[in-house]
């Protein structure tokens, strides 16, 4: 039983007319940059508006109030919901072969991700204050119960 080499190499599928250039199936770098930058153009006033929006939307209350405020839901579901179209985005550039721009708009989700937790934290702890601290033989009244 002899070897013999085969004259038929297999090749990829869109790829067997042409065999010594690389295939189509992924984007170039210059594209990939191009089509990024266009998005985070996009997406950096998009962000820069929900922020000044919550900010600007936080300065009406009076913080002066005898119980705790109930939790405001709204800054937190605006960056998610900005998380998540961003997350949208990179999801169709990596399927779409833009590895490059799938790339940058994952870690723009991270950090959108980052800020929208934090937000989440701030406005969880401004809804359950911790309780004030009372020392020993003093009520939260004020009266000293036993001397």
């Amino acid at each position: 039983m002899s070897f013999e080499p085969s004259s038929r190499i297999p090749r990829l599928p869109g790829n067997a007319s042409r065999p010594g250039k690389p295939s189509d199936s992924r984007g170039d770098g210059f594209a990939g940059g191009c089509i990024s930058l266009i998005v985070l153009l996009i997406e950096v006033p998009v962000a820069f508006l929900l922020g000044l929006t919550s900010v600007i939307r936080g300065w009406g209350r009076v913080d002066e109030q005898t119980a705790a405020p109930p939790m405001d839901w709204v800054p937190v579901l605006w960056l998610g919901g900005f998380t998540l179209g961003v997350l949208v985005i990179a999801m169709l550039f990596l399927y779409s072969a833009h590895p490059f721009a799938g790339a940058v708009q994952l870690l723009v989700a991270a950090i959108a991700l980052c800020f929208t937790i934090a937000v989440w934290q701030h406005q969880y702890e401004r809804a359950h204050p911790r309780p004030l601290p009372t020392r020993a033989g003093i009520s939260p009244s004020g009266h000293v119960t036993d001397r």
